[in-house]
């Protein structure tokens, strides 16, 4: 919920302004019921209150953030937009058992100038409909208290595992009365013919901006995957000495998809000094596009896994096996210079 900003100051007309976090610049003071983040070239976060002034070092970069509560309606199935979510929430407070705060890591990997409310609201909203059609959470119809306790906590340890807050209040709407139904299938017939008419012209222009998508989405598998890593080694410890083992080994083919990842190539070199070809650096950043997908996957296993009941540890294991199998494929994709060649 911050204003635009001044140089030297800045105005903060409080929560349900649209805006979570902006980033500033200069010496800028810390307005009352705020907090900031400073971020160092390398990606490592620390947090300021209080009504100092930021002063951020030369590559460091400087976020201010509300932490809250905001309220947003999530919508958790795609195909019934009537039924709705109104959820209650706010930035996490920090945790000193954390090295890094996972909000704060979300600012530092994600967020470009500035977090919308909005923007937050969706990418949460995506997270949830994720797990509810994956079957990792459960809501149905006419919940009873158990099933609904049982998607509360769920819903909880996912928001804050991914997104670093903290969920406060969580209530069933009827959206029927905001949201036409009708109208919602017309725009999404008229997308799926303009998808199929992009699809044609692809071949001539990519359908997205390759560089940024590359680059973004390796600059959060470089700060995000030791981050999710020391996670996945505080997770509840395997039950036996076979799961004990199949999980070191996991945990060592993420080690090495974190070290491919922090040494990628750059995207337009075929090698030093020889560009790529425009078709082979979307193929790259397509790859990287499907590894950002991987990691999403990750977080959520991550939430799952703190939750887990001990005889469902195989299951994760399972899980967690095909993702990193994934997260490997397109590492070694997005690294290759041509398509199939070998890794």
């Amino acid at each position: 919920m911050l204003g635009l900003l001044k140089r030297a100051a800045v105005h903060v007309p409080g929560p349900g302004c649209g805006f979570v976090a902006v980033r500033v610049a200069g010496r800028v003071a810390v307005p009352d019921g705020c907090g900031a983040v400073i971020v160092d070239g390398a990606g490592r976060t620390r947090r300021q209150a209080g009504a100092e002034r930021i002063v951020a070092a030369e590559g460091e970069v400087a976020w201010l953030f509300h932490p809250g509560p905001y309220q947003a309606e999530l919508t958790p199935f795609a195909a019934a937009p009537e039924i709705g979510l109104r959820v209650d929430f706010a930035v996490d407070s920090p945790d000193p058992r954390l090295r890094q705060q996972r909000f704060d890591l979300y600012l530092a990997s994600e967020a470009v100038e500035r977090v919308e409310l909005a923007a937050l609201a969706g990418a949460m909203e995506s997270a949830l409909q994720v797990e509810l059609a994956q079957g990792h959470l459960e809501l149905p119809p006419c919940a009873t208290l158990d099933e609904w306790n049982a998607f509360r906590a769920g819903f909880n340890q996912l928001m804050y595992t991914r997104f670093g807050v903290s969920v406060d209040d969580c209530v069933p709407v009827d959206l029927a009365a905001s949201r036409d139904y009708g109208r919602m299938l017309a725009e999404r017939d008229t997308a799926a013919v303009v998808e199929n008419i992009a699809a044609v012209e692809v071949a001539a222009e990519p359908a997205f901006d390759a560089p940024a998508t590359d680059a973004r989405v390796l600059r959060r598998l470089f700060l995000e995957l030791p981050c999710l890593m020391g996670g996945l080694r505080q997770a509840p410890l395997p039950t036996g000495p076979g799961q004990f083992a199949r999980q070191r080994a996991l945990l060592h083919r993420l080690d090495l998809a974190c070290l491919c990842a922090a040494t990628m190539p750059a995207l337009e070199l075929a090698s030093p000094g020889q560009p790529l070809a425009a078709f082979e650096q979307v193929r790259r950043a397509r790859h990287s596009q499907h590894a950002a997908h991987a990691l999403d996957e990750a977080w959520a296993l991550l939430a799952r896994m703190e939750r887990a009941d001990a005889n469902l540890t195989e299951t994760r294991l399972d899980e967690l096996d095909r993702i990193v199998a994934n997260l490997e494929y397109h590492c070694v994709g997005r690294r290759a210079a041509c398509a199939g060649e070998p890794a």
